[in-house]
């Protein structure tokens, strides 16, 4: 009863209740920051629909979109002493052709923003580690970070559509996300409503647009013309 292997056995499972305990109290403990996460600005600089193969990998040519856009948003109060990293992104989005209730959705530019605690996880070069920690000047927590500023973002992943037609479609809209994760506790999304301090994405959709038809070699061969006239 009161062998070697028993008592390692109580010890273990003992550490093992002991640290459980202390990680729901950590992750208890995110719901006690306020989260108020707001986008500023987010809206389309240049809208473009080509027809071609939209990368590399592509085996048919196909309507794809071209945009660029600019994004002012504050995700530092996302950031805690229990946060390891955020993923950003944006999405396009607009309501199926077949079906009212169904929305198409397709990432189209995502970001990992790691805290200082963290950057040595992330998939970085020398010189850009060493300007994050010089950034953080020796912080656990550096909510600068959290702050995304750019503008007339391209695209990181092409807008296509499986049937292929993009060409004036209506409705559009950009929609940021994001995704928090903790070192110690479970992934959270953005919510769309209020949950006690944790409040909802404010602005986080852009203003809704069409896209453009495609240009015809005919259309072009006029507004050459027309440029040279002038």
């Amino acid at each position: 009863m009161y062998s070697s292997l028993v008592r390692l056995q109580n010890t273990f499972g003992f550490f093992t209740t002991v640290a459980f305990v202390v990680a729901l109290f950590i992750s208890a403990s995110d719901f006690l920051s306020v989260r108020e996460p707001t986008v500023n600005v987010l809206k389309t600089t240049q809208l473009q629909v080509v027809k071609g193969r939209a990368d590399y990998y592509s085996h048919k040519k196909e309507e794809y979109a071209i945009i660029k856009f600019t994004l002012d948003a504050d995700l530092s109060s996302l950031f805690t002493w229990n946060t390891k990293q955020v993923f950003a992104y944006v999405t396009a989005e607009w309501p199926s052709a077949q079906n009212n209730n169904a929305t198409n959705q397709a990432v189209i530019w995502d970001t990992i923003i790691t805290a200082p605690s963290s950057d040595h996880l992330g998939n970085f070069s020398p010189s850009k580690l060493k300007r994050l920690r010089k950034s953080s000047n020796g912080k656990g927590i550096d909510p600068s970070r959290g702050k995304l500023q750019i503008k007339n973002q391209r695209l990181k992943y092409p807008l296509t559509h499986p049937s292929g037609k993009l060409a004036q479609t209506e409705d559009v809209q950009l929609k940021l996300h994001y995704n928090v994760q903790p070192w110690v506790g479970f992934l959270t999304w953005n919510q769309n409503q209020d949950w006690g301090k944790w409040k909802a994405l404010k602005n986080g959709l852009s203003k809704k647009f069409t896209l453009p038809a495609i240009k015809t070699k005919e259309q072009a061969k006029k507004k050459t013309t027309g440029g040279a006239r002038a």
